[in-house]
């Protein structure tokens, strides 16, 4: 993905907007709109396209042997899909003239990023073949999210704190789609927003990055980070990180852009930013210091009045209009936030703080818990882990004053020293308060760096970035760029065919409660709506759903200890466990 000589000219240094003509300057941006159109429908169709086409993949999803079929059959029609798409792109590396290659080179990437998440929602299809229930069935968070969302529909409101915006498209859809039946929704949505995950992803970093290195930062964190029972945690964050640096782009050029611009600009952000809220808060407080203090540094102070006037409109209209489109939920904070304890401790929560490069969630599984963190060969950290943190110092050896790279390094800053803070009090407070999660965010700011260190270090660019230093660059010649570009290309399909089939390999239903299998597992325990079985059900038994079952939120005082049983409750939560059996 090494850079080749652009076709067009780089941004120089922010300065005064030079005259425009009058005419002339509607059919490019009619084109690069459409263009653009283009290559987010493609993404979005691959991926949505891909999924349903695997829901007819004829296998027992309760067999072994019907899995490995399954993610075999996956795996050849992705080959179908991928080979003469791949072709066309190395075609046009190679032969074609640059207006032909740049649309091969956005469409390749656009569709290969889709057929990412497309593999892994296609595999949960294919786990949950035969039972109309969603991973998880009524346990869990799942269940959670169904009893929320049925609160809903009974007209009883929405929970104190959570994000109310996906217990309400929850509902909304099981109301107009699905007859009511909030678990057969929450299925059709984790498909959906799994498919689309990658897609997503990719699109955000195409408001940063050329579709290469777009594609490099975007397909593997979304595979990684996808988690197809409730996507939409997972989803907000890989979104915002590069909506985070696109603001800090605008920022940082902001001198260019008249107050009427900047105003709309700042609402479209904050339309956003609210929405993404409204999903799940809880990047948001952990990105919060270190995006203020990267805001901090880019305001323009010493580019007189006019430019910081600018930048207060752009800053202001963007907090203004996120905090309008977030009020539902901001209310809700500023009422119950304080007294809302998160006291559930499960597997991550017992390892090392400081090891931030894998997590085991509550489903701890393979390898056994004496084996975690994997050992490293240096100090306990791995060849993977010496690789980001090389990553890490080349972003800021080089790009320190790019702003997508302060707005990893600013979300990676604050989600440490939170991290940490939150782990150092948990034992005097009695409360997780979430921290395990930070592990993603950290992980995700590392491999955007990393993305970015090898972007800068071979003379790459992003499509808006402001020059704000004299920098010099490697230059390759054009047919050597282009080359390296589709070959990036194949490799990184290649990559996302085999990490999807992992991701979708850890969801096949397997009946062991300690791993991720078993929530698909529970949904061909449940019985249809009209009494009967799923199609794979074991031993043709089910159980009736629980029709009026409501959360309950706990009102201990005292962290449990989940996956711990109660013989070594002490050793792990201090006390005696409040249970008589092995049911931590």
């Amino acid at each position: 993905m090494a850079t080749e000589v652009p076709d067009e000219p780089q941004l120089a240094e922010p300065g005064p907007r030079p005259a425009t003509p009058r005419y002339g300057t509607r059919r490019p941006a009619v084109a690069a709109a459409a263009a653009a159109a283009a290559e987010a429908a493609l993404a979005l169709a691959v991926a949505v396209g891909f999924m349903l086409w695997a829901r007819d993949i004829q296998v027992n999803p309760l067999v072994r042997v019907g899995q490995v079929s399954g993610l075999a059959e996956l795996q050849f029609r992705a080959a179908l899909l991928a080979i003469p798409l791949l072709t066309a792109v190395l075609w046009a590396a190679h032969r074609a003239r640059s207006h032909r290659w740049q649309p091969a080179l956005r469409l390749g990437c656009a569709a290969v990023a889709g057929l990412g998440t497309g593999i892994v929602a296609g595999g949960i299809a294919v786990a949950l073949r035969g039972t109309p229930w969603g991973l998880g069935g009524q346990d869990g968070d799942p269940g959670t999210l169904l009893g929320y969302a049925a609160s809903f529909l009974r007209g009883e409101g929405l929970p104190d704190v959570y994000p109310p915006g996906f217990v309400v498209l929850l509902a909304e859809w099981a109301r107009y789609l699905r007859g009511g039946h909030v678990g057969y929704a929450l299925k059709d949505l984790q498909l959906l927003l799994s498919a689309v995950f990658g897609p997503l992803c990719y699109l955000a970093w195409r408001t940063l990055l050329r579709p290469a290195w777009a594609l490099a930062a975007a397909l593997p964190a979304a595979i990684l980070f996808l988690d197809p029972i409730r996507p939409y945690s997972h989803l907000v964050m890989v979104v915002l990180l590069p909506l985070i640096g696109r603001l800090l782009t605008e920022l940082a050029q902001v001198a260019r852009l008249s107050r009427r611009t900047a105003a709309l600009r700042g609402a479209v952000f904050g339309t956003v930013l609210g929405l993404l809220f409204l999903l799940y808060s809880g990047w948001f407080l952990w990105s919060a210091p270190g995006v203020l203090a990267a805001v901090l540094l880019l305001v323009p102070w010493r580019r007189g009045r006019a430019a910081l006037t600018r930048a207060a409109v752009l800053l202001g209209t963007t907090a203004a209009t996120a905090a309008a489109v977030g009020s539902p939920l901001l209310v809700r904070l500023a009422e119950h936030g304080a007294t809302t304890v998160d006291r559930y401790a499960y597997f991550d929560v017992y390892t090392d703080p400081a090891y931030v490069l894998g997590w085991r969630s509550d489903r701890s599984g393979w390898p056994a818990a004496w084996a975690w963190p994997p050992p490293g060969e240096l100090a306990g950290q791995t060849t993977f882990s010496l690789l980001v943190l090389t990553g890490l110092g080349l972003a800021l050896a080089v790009g320190l004053r790019r702003p997508p790279v302060l707005a990893a390094v600013g979300c990676l800053a604050s989600a440490w020293v939170l991290r940490f803070w939150f782990a150092g009090h948990m034992q005097r407070d009695q409360a997780v308060m979430l921290y395990p999660r930070t592990t993603w965010l950290i992980l995700y700011a590392l491999i955007a760096l990393t993305v970015l260190a090898a972007m800068l270090l071979s003379g790459g660019a992003g499509t808006a970035w402001p020059r704000l230093t004299a920098e010099r660059h490697i230059r390759l010649p054009r047919f050597l760029g282009r080359r390296l570009a589709a070959g990036s290309l194949c490799s990184l399909a290649v990559f996302g065919a085999m990490a999807a089939s992992w991701s979708a390999n850890r969801y096949m239903p397997d009946p062991r409660s300690d791993t991720m299998g078993i929530d698909a597992y529970r949904s061909h325990l449940l019985q249809r709506a009209d009494g009967s079985c799923p199609l794979y059900a074991p031993g043709h038994t089910c159980a009736a759903p629980h029709p009026d079952w409501r959360p309950q939120d706990s009102k201990g005082t005292r962290l449990w200890c989940g996956d711990v049983p109660a013989k070594d409750w002490p050793a792990y939560c201090g006390g005696r466990a409040p249970f008589t059996d092995l049911s931590g």
